[in-house]
């Protein structure tokens, strides 16, 4: 329940202003861009992946079990089964690499720790986005400093 108060109350303006992410405004949300982004999920499910793996029993000897690390979606902070970046142009469309442990499962509301990928903020006449930014930044680096700050807490 408090992840889903969280993204509701969560400003567009925080992810517009950080470092990390571009502001994408509505006229330049079109198909050259939805592949950005779909290049941007699938390289946050390889790290993912990998580092979930590398971690996973580091996470048991600290007593954390259970780590799952991926990307997931939503809509207007419905998770739907069959979602995939294909319709990350679609309004509302959010897209996060989600970190659990501890028996988490992937429910919307169930992941505490997450790094958002790609957010298109809908309005009723026009929208915005907010992406990564690769250029700036570097994903798999970024997990790795967000699971390992979840390891030092207790």
């Amino acid at each position: 329940m408090f992840g889903k108060l969280k993204k509701l109350f969560m400003d567009k303006n925080d992810l517009e202003t950080n470092d990390k992410y571009i502001s994408v405004p509505e006229s330049e949300i079109n198909e050259n861009l939805k592949r950005d982004i779909v290049k941007l999920e699938r390289l946050g499910e390889v790290y993912s992946e990998s580092l979930q793996y590398k971690y996973k029993s580091k996470f048991e000897r600290d007593g954390k079990r259970n780590l799952k690390i991926w990307v997931c979606r939503d809509i207007d902070g419905d998770q739907i089964s069959n979602l995939s970046s294909e319709q990350c142009l679609e309004k509302e469309y959010r897209s996060q690499v989600a970190i659990n442990f501890e028996g988490f499962t992937d429910e919307e509301d169930a992941y505490i720790y997450y790094i958002q990928l790609w957010y298109y903020f809908g309005g009723y006449f026009k929208g915005s986005g907010a992406l990564y930014d690769l250029s700036k930044n570097h994903l798999e680096t970024d997990i790795k400093e967000k699971v390992e700050e979840i390891l030092k807490q207790q």
